[in-house]
């Protein structure tokens, strides 16, 4: 993979208080197992996707810097340039560059966000990319998996921007590394590391639902199918 511009610390130290404040000042989120997260050195951290605001929530309540791998339509517009000032990661076509530039990010020391269902959906992780995977194996670093809860309820469209004092939850889980059998190689390696990623992130939404009464969006209930 080709080197690629590493994205500045500068951007996430004026963002992050831009979210924070919509976390903390706009809706009502609860923040769980923060002391999870490592304090120094690299970190993968990959949440469940349930709606537009998962990243902004995350990135401001993460106490340190953190650039999260973004798709490219949402760099359009004004939303484009805050992205691009806040030194996010754009994902485009293949994700290689995207790839690249977290990695060096991940190897300056830094926290990567990754959404590795990919899409807004239900939020379960029922299936997973393996972008996130990837990056964890080329550096070494730490996974965080981490449960978002009520950034969206049943019903709601995946891009809708919740009322004022809507509440929100958010759960660290307890960092782990890849455990890939010695082996293991190429695309072996890549779908058993993606597996294990997968199992994890699970387990972190299973968990943090069965403490809540917050729940998932029901996108089948919300949109039944007809019957004949």
């Amino acid at each position: 993979m080709s080197d690629a511009r590493v994205p500045s610390r500068w951007g996430p130290r004026w963002s992050r208080w831009v979210g924070r404040a919509l976390a903390k000042g706009l809706w009502r989120t609860e923040v769980r197992g923060l002391e999870h997260l490592p304090r120094t050195g690299p970190v993968v951290l990959i949440g469940n996707h349930v709606g537009l605001i998962d990243g902004p929530v995350l990135h401001g309540i993460i106490p340190r810097g953190s650039h999260f791998l973004i798709g490219s339509h949402m760099f359009h517009g004004v939303l484009g340039a805050l992205l691009r000032g806040a030194q996010q990661i754009e994902v485009v076509d293949s994700g290689r560059d995207a790839l690249a530039q977290a990695l060096a990010v991940l190897r300056r020391g830094d926290v990567v966000g990754v959404f590795p269902e990919g899409t807004r959906g239900a939020g379960r992780a029922d299936a997973v990319q393996g972008g996130a995977a990837w990056l964890a194996i080329q550096s070494g670093a730490p996974l965080v998996p981490t449960a978002l809860v009520g950034t969206r309820h049943t019903g709601e469209p995946t891009g809708v921007w919740p009322r004022p004092g809507r509440r929100i939850l958010v759960e660290f889980g307890e960092p782990f590394a890849l455990d890939l059998p010695d082996g293991l190689r190429g695309r072996a390696r890549q779908e058993a590391a993606q597996a294990q990623l997968a199992e994890a992130l699970r387990e972190r939404i299973d968990r943090t639902l069965a403490t809540t009464d917050l729940t998932l969006p029901d996108d089948a209930e919300a949109n039944p199918k007809e019957t004949p």
